[in-house]
C-alpha cells in the first residue's frame, strides 16, 4: 500500500464529509427546521465489506 496515496485519499474523503455535512446542517438551520437552542447530530461511519461502525454524536449550539 502506498501510504502517501492512502493519506491523500483519506484526507480528500474527510474534507468532503466535513464540507457537505456543514452545508446540510446550515441548510436545516436556515430553513427553520430546527427548534430550540441546540441540535443534536450523529454521524455513522461504515466501510463496505467490513465490520466498521463508528458513531460520533454531538450537540451544536444555535444561540
Amino acid at each position: 500500500m502506498n501510504e502517501d496515496r492512502f493519506n491523500m485519499s483519506l484526507r480528500k474523503f474527510l474534507k468532503q464529509v466535513g464540507v457537505t455535512s456543514q452545508r446540510e446542517i446550515e441548510r436545516i438551520v436556515h430553513e427553520g427546521k430546527v427548534d430550540g437552542e441546540s441540535v443534536t447530530v450523529r454521524v455513522v461511519l461504515t466501510a463496505e465489506g467490513t465490520d466498521l461502525e463508528h458513531v460520533v454524536e454531538g450537540k451544536i449550539d444555535l444561540v
